[in-house]
């Protein structure tokens, strides 16, 4: 998989693994790398089927397979502690490398994510992959914003999101990958293993999510043994892009414990 290590490079550096949702580039961090480069080693990734990272995805691909696939990586470059940092889909990685190997986690960050499906997702979802099939990327890409970011910031960055737009459709996917990750997002369920997880956990949410019910991450922080929820009042789904200094302050924060 295509991948970039950023930031400190000697061997006394803590290391952040970042792992992004469903549109599965490293790109999507850019808002982070500033926050982060200098007192950690950074590796992004675009995950498989995705991105700079060509694949053909199987029938049954998986979020399993996915954090199988991360691992892997992370063993080609001699990474056996670091923090782990996952937005959405990218958070069940993180929950799927904490059951696989716990003892690669330091810590891990999730955002806005979930440990199994819900109807209201399942409705967002079912929306988007029916847009892609029926109307094509162009309008898959048009919907996007809506279901990442609040109405006012969508407004007020129009130029950006237009920007956005044109490089996501530039660099579309292959559209049968991004429906087999689709459905593995949407058969992921480790309900009965998370009092098994004891890695340290921030689960950050958004009262003002549309795509992933904040409640969700509150489940994730009762349930896990090491859990604990920053509810944010705004951002949307994606707040590390549309609330950046509020989000890397909270993650700074955990990340300064944890250390």
């Amino acid at each position: 998989m295509y991948h970039e290590i950023l930031g400190r490079q000697d061997a006394a550096a803590p290391t952040l693994v970042l792992s992004s949702g469903l549109g599965g580039s490293a790109r999507f961090w850019g808002p982070q790398l500033p926050a982060l480069t200098d007192d950690y080693r950074v590796v992004v990734y675009d995950q498989s089927g995705s991105g700079r990272s060509p694949a053909t995805l199987a029938d049954d691909y998986s979020i399993a397979e996915m954090a199988r696939e991360l691992l892997a990586l992370l063993d080609s470059l001699d990474i056996q502690r670091c923090h782990f940092i996952g937005h959405a889909l990218g958070g069940l990685v993180g929950l799927e490398l904490a059951l696989q190997r716990p003892q690669l986690l330091q810590s891990q960050v999730l955002i806005n994510a979930w440990s199994s499906p819900n109807p209201h997702s399942a409705r967002c979802f079912a929306v988007r992959k029916n847009l892609l099939r029926d109307s094509g990327p162009a309008a898959y890409v048009q919907a996007q914003a809506l279901f990442l970011y609040p109405a006012d910031w969508i407004a007020a960055n129009s130029a950006q999101l237009a920007e956005d737009d044109a490089h996501a459709l530039a660099h579309f996917p292959e559209p049968t990958n991004l429906l087999r990750r689709i459905a593995a997002l949407q058969g992921f369920d480790v309900e009965a293993q998370l009092s098994a997880i004891h890695t340290p956990t921030l689960l950050i949410a958004n009262r003002d999510d549309m795509l992933v019910p904040w409640q969700r991450s509150q489940h994730l922080a009762d349930a896990l043994p090491n859990g604990e929820l920053a509810l944010l009042e705004y951002g949307g789904h994606a707040s590390s892009v549309s609330d950046t200094p509020t989000f890397n302050r909270v993650l700074l924060d955990y990340l300064t414990r944890q250390a």
